[in-house]
């Protein structure tokens, strides 16, 4: 289990817009924007707005400061993926039972995905993202890792991931599992970190397709001949509840906290949000997307099927 970090002093950064007006240190200030409201207060242990065209901070809650992250690690695992050379998305890979016994054993979220079913990387990253099957992490990691054994190759995996992190500046981040589920303290990142890898993420096609959908429905050929069919719900109940979402992943432990990184775009505006240690993510998700955008959106909230997986 993750060792509780010491007490943070709550602080705030604004991005400044205009050359003309100065920022006071430590003082809730908003010049991103013509309503000059100060930015929304929220649960967060820790918080991040980013403006992904302009690559401008928007808002920041002790953003710098390390946090597990839960399995918003995910996000990482697909940009691995789909950055992979040579990938083929329609590669068809077999389901072990290893993958199974993984998830029961570590009390993972899954996507039930069945031994001997032939899933392509496409479909595994669906079940990656929407119901955040760790089964289905550890299916992608043992396909695109190298060495002899699974054992092997996951490790291989995280080390891949690892090395993405430091090729795209990520200096507080660090992986030590391959679906955020970590016995000790070496998988975390920050606020500011983490929406940087989603920014860089949301730039290909597939990510963005499968991180804004709020359902799925996918059929594989089944171990005894027939076809499986699988329905997947996105665990990321702002998509089809606040006008614009469009992504991108949950996360939940108990080092960790509820976790969300989010994204959404109104006119030619898009931008990511991280929240770390929540337990008001949506409300606070929202009250944070609202202050960007410089209004206030009625939502009503989409309920997740009885069976559908939470995270």
């Amino acid at each position: 289990m993750h060792k509780r970090r010491g007490t943070v002093t709550r602080r705030w950064r604004v991005a400044a817009v205009a050359s003309t007006v100065a920022v006071a240190i430590a003082v809730p200030v908003a010049m991103a924007q013509a309503s000059a409201e100060p930015p929304p207060e929220v649960s967060a242990k820790g918080a991040y707005l980013l403006d992904t065209g302009s690559n401008k901070e928007l808002m920041a809650k002790d953003a710098d400061t390390k946090r597990p992250m839960a399995s918003t690690t995910k996000i990482m695992t697909a940009l691995v993926v789909l950055e992979s050379r040579g990938l083929d998305l329609n590669k068809q890979v077999t389901v072990k039972q290893e993958y199974r016994d993984y998830v029961t054993k570590s009390g993972a979220s899954t996507a039930d995905l069945q031994t001997g079913d032939k899933l392509t990387v496409n479909q595994l990253l669906y079940g990656l993202m929407l119901p955040s099957g760790c089964d289905a992490a550890m299916a992608l990691a043992d396909t695109f890792g190298t060495g002899d054994t699974t054992a092997e190759r996951t490790e291989s995996f995280i080390s891949k991931m690892n090395a993405k992190a430091q090729d795209l500046g990520l200096t507080n981040t660090k992986y030590d599992s391959f679906d955020g589920v970590s016995a000790d303290a070496d998988n975390y990142s920050t606020p500011h970190d983490l929406a940087q890898l989603t920014r860089r993420a949301m730039e290909n096609a597939t990510f963005d397709t499968v991180v804004k959908s709020v359902s799925t429905k996918q059929e594989a050929p089944a171990a005894n001949g027939h076809t499986r069919y699988y329905s997947w719900d996105n665990t990321n109940t702002l998509l089809g509840s606040y006008q614009g979402a469009i992504g991108v992943k949950t996360g939940t432990t108990t080092p960790a906290g509820p976790c969300l990184v989010f994204a959404a775009k109104r006119g030619d505006k898009t931008v990511v949000g991280v929240i770390l240690n929540d337990a008001d993510r949506y409300p606070d998700a929202k009250k944070m997307l609202d202050w960007t955008y410089d209004t206030t959106t009625e939502v009503k909230w989409r309920q997740l099927p009885k069976d559908a997986q939470r995270d």
